[in-house]
């Protein structure tokens, strides 16, 4: 699978897991390094670096600012093998401060 390929079903699993998020894709020319996607929901945010899969290599400066944006509020490398565990972390980020819930409430 490609990368791309795979960020765009991202983009949409979290569009039906988030309503009414906004989902950035990133310029990767812009600052190297940056994560790939920007998300914001209500008043939270979270950045996402995708990977095809968990072995593939970092590149340079991305370990730097997935540790600093996760400072700041969420951010994880995302790929297939660790999908379900870093959606529901960012759930539960987002739910904070009294957010509504977002999957379990139906």
């Amino acid at each position: 699978m490609r990368e791309n390929s795979y960020q765009a079903g991202l983009i949409k699993r979290l569009k039906e897991r988030f309503p009414e998020c906004m989902v950035l894709k990133n310029d990767p020319n812009y600052i190297q390094g940056i994560p790939d996607l920007t998300v914001f929901y209500n008043n939270r945010w979270a950045t996402l670096e995708c990977k095809r899969s968990e072995n593939e290599p970092h590149q340079p400066n991305q370990d730097y600012y997935v540790e600093r944006m996760d400072d700041m509020s969420f951010a994880r490398f995302i790929f297939p093998e660790n999908e379900e565990e870093v959606l529901n972390e960012l759930e539960r980020s987002f739910q904070i401060e009294g957010s509504t819930c977002v999957s379990e409430c139906e």
